[in-house]
């Protein structure tokens, strides 16, 4: 039993419940299908041989690797670590009706808060800040609509995926002076 329990709020019920009446089993497997594009097994997968092409490859940019590669592995991190402290109810297991329209179940019962596949898309969505212009929102864009696809499955409630993503917003945020430096940071940002 964790320490903390985390209700929904009235807006959260009235998303969900909007969901489950209109959702389809085309529509949940198309979002089931998308939101494997913020799990952490692939996105760590990724940042990690990012890493080594980097290291191997492209000496001037270590540091953004190994940035990215930190941010995930802290991202992947600390949502277990807040799931054991946080208890709340996924709310695809409070729907009948949204069962019979195609709502699959999502990973264990009482881990709703937060979501950490927003909590990855946060960090994701903030470190495109180290981007050009065109790049950043292409990549902003779609971190917010894999972000979303944990509220269309009813995997989370939408505050779960609002807290995830700035969460991850913060991490990132704060981890960027210790890998990247200040004054690469600051030259960065100005873009």
């Amino acid at each position: 039993m964790a320490l903390v329990s985390v209700e929904p709020t009235l807006a959260d019920h009235a998303i969900a419940n909007e969901i489950a009446d209109h959702t389809n089993a085309r529509v949940e497997q198309a979002a089931e299908a998308l939101t494997w594009g913020a799990d952490e097994h692939i996105l760590i997968g990724l940042a990690a041989a990012g890493w080594v092409y980097t290291q191997l490859r492209q000496p001037a940019q270590r540091p953004t690797a190994n940035h990215i590669l930190l941010v995930s592995l802290t991202t992947a991190l600390l949502p277990h670590v807040l799931k054991s402290v946080f208890d709340q109810t996924r709310p695809d297991r409070l729907t009948a009706v949204g069962h019979w329209r195609g709502i699959p179940l999502s990973g264990r019962r009482r881990d709703a808060f937060p979501s950490g596949h927003a909590v990855h898309m946060g960090a994701l969505a903030s470190a495109a800040g180290l981007l050009p212009t065109k790049p950043r929102r292409v990549v902003r864009a779609l971190a917010v609509g894999l972000s979303l696809t944990r509220i269309v499955l009813l995997a989370h409630w939408a505050s779960d995926v609002l807290a995830g993503f700035t969460l991850g917003i913060a991490v990132e945020r704060l981890l960027r002076p210790l890998t990247l430096g200040r004054s690469r940071m600051a030259s960065r940002t100005r873009r």
